[in-house]
């Protein structure tokens, strides 16, 4: 035929560890418990389909996105596997990569939720994936996300992604972890409710963590990208990708809660591109301010930035002071990981000017509700206790703005408590005042194990680190000791796979073209 190898097909397969004669065999009993027992998968065809580039016809590719996905334990779609929607192969990168074309977003998202549910439901979890490099993902967003979506016809002239190949949703998509909402139109009583559930997510996140309801959340954004499936009047389909955006970022941020990184990396472009089509650039901005939290956080401060540029310019004239002011502290916070002292100073003097001149006029989204001056106050005591580390003079300004984060904290918001606390106790552990961090070292151990997110377990073990220096102190001795008794053994989660470089999609655990 001509045609060149399935590099990512290639690529996955040689990390799932089958042998082509095994791969044919799961393919046929796979099949055949979908319903599908006529079908006859054998090892020359396997042989094509890596060595050639052939396309299998539907079910198969859906069905090898299960066996994958099930194989290596975090979620692996068809388009990961090579396997185009309008028939390219796994040759054709730079077409399949990003950004989406608009027609595919809501398809991406119903596809990726339905195989992650399907990693729920069988007790696996997202390990060993690579994340791309935030400048792999600015490279290929910027002129996208700088752009307004084009008008698109009705939906009647543009069949569904996901059915428009012939596979008919009575195949059994439970089967292979599609579950999806029958695509009907919803009213807007519908969409009230749904942007109340988000709001009880996000509640509950702030209050617990992530690890409780990312479950939920998954499962309601599967059935809201089923929702767009239909094409509803334009201000219903703009406040439906609304909803979308929203649970894409809280599904993305409990995601990287819990350390599935890869896969919260993911939700997070989800959420990028739903927001785009919802003509909600500042909202786009914010999702992609979450993949460079994630970065700073996993120790790479340098695609932190390069994602926070994107982020800023994204968001365009209709951001909020307020918003603007928010992407300043996570900038802050990056260059603070890079010792950059005199870019932290300005950067946070600059998200201070604009908190202040928000006059409040304009109500904030509700996405942007969360961020009051505890938070700001918060963000900043993390980003000079980050700075600390280069320049302990930081410390005293970390330990001031913690104290002002917590004396202004609502109820409920218990997870930014603990942070709160734990960047008090490092900041008063580098600034030489180890009574001061004993005490607030204790209130966070106090409230953690009451917590789901994995990420307060990783600043007490930085915390943990720095009172090693008063090992000698019987106080701080007894404190290590209960940290040593209760802490989680860590999981690796600093240890990263290196990133994509030049937005490399050979291996499907790098490519965003889900």
């Amino acid at each position: 035929m001509g045609r060149e190898p399935n590099t990512r097909l290639a690529d996955l397969f040689g990390l799932a560890g089958w042998s082509k004669g095994e791969l044919a065999r799961a393919v046929n009993r796979q099949a055949a418990a979908m319903g599908h027992p006529q079908l006859a998968t054998d090892t020359s065809r396997v042989r094509r389909w890596i060595d050639m580039g052939e396309t299998p016809r539907d079910p198969v590719p859906k069905v090898l996105a299960s066996l994958f996905t099930e194989r290596l334990g975090r979620v692996v779609t068809t388009e990961d596997l090579g396997f185009a929607r309008s028939g390219r192969t796994g040759r054709r990168q730079s077409d399949d990569g990003l950004p989406w074309a608009p027609e595919r977003t809501a398809a991406v998202l119903t596809e990726f939720t339905g195989m992650d549910l399907m990693l729920n439901r069988r007790g696996l979890v997202g390990a060993g994936a690579a994340l791309a490099a935030g400048s792999a993902l600015t490279g290929a967003m910027d002129n996208w996300l700088h752009t307004d979506p084009a008008p698109r016809p009705d939906a009647a002239a543009h069949p569904d992604p996901l059915t428009s190949s012939g596979f008919e949703p009575s195949h059994r998509y439970d089967q292979i972890g599609l579950d999806r909402y029958e695509a009907a139109p919803v009213g807007s009583q519908e969409i009230d409710a749904l942007e109340r559930s988000v709001e009880v997510f996000r509640a509950w996140d702030a209050a617990r963590g992530g690890g409780l309801q990312r479950k939920a959340v998954v499962g309601q954004l599967n059935e809201v990208g089923g929702m767009l499936a239909y094409r509803h009047p334009d201000h219903l389909q703009r406040r439906l990708w609304g909803v979308a955006a929203n649970l894409a970022v809280l599904a993305g941020w409990m995601s990287h809660d819990v350390g599935l990184e890869p896969t919260a990396q993911k939700y997070f472009v989800i959420a990028a591109h739903a927001a785009r089509e919802g003509g909600d650039r500042p909202r786009a901005g914010e999702a992609l301010s979450r993949a460079a939290r994630q970065m700073v956080h996993l120790g790479r401060p340098d695609d932190a930035l390069d994602l926070m540029q994107l982020a800023s310019s994204g968001s365009g004239e209709q951001a909020l002071p307020r918003t603007r002011a928010m992407l300043r502290t996570i900038e802050a916070w990056a260059h603070a990981a890079k010792g950059n002292g005199h870019a932290v100073r300005r950067t946070l003097c600059e998200a201070e000017e604009l908190f202040v001149s928000d006059k409040g006029d304009v109500p904030p989204p509700s996405w942007m509700q969360m961020f009051d001056e505890a938070d700001l106050h918060g963000m900043e005591a993390l980003a000079y206790r980050t700075l600390a580390d280069h320049d302990p003079s930081a410390a005293g300004l970390a330990q001031s703005h913690a104290k002002q984060a917590l004396q202004l904290r609502e109820s409920g918001r218990r997870r930014s408590q603990i942070f709160d606390y734990l960047s008090m106790a490092s900041a008063c552990f580098i600034g030489d005042d180890p009574e001061q961090a004993d005490r607030y070292a204790r209130l966070a151990l106090a409230a953690i194990g009451e917590n789901s997110s994995h990420r307060t377990w990783d600043r007490l073990r930085e915390m943990y680190r720095l009172a090693g220096q008063y090992s000698g102190n019987d106080r701080i001795k007894e404190l290590r000791a209960e940290i040593d008794e209760v802490m989680p053994k860590p999981r690796g989660r600093a240890k990263v796979p290196a990133p994509a470089t030049a937005f490399d999609t050979r291996l499907g655990t790098t490519s965003f073209s889900v």
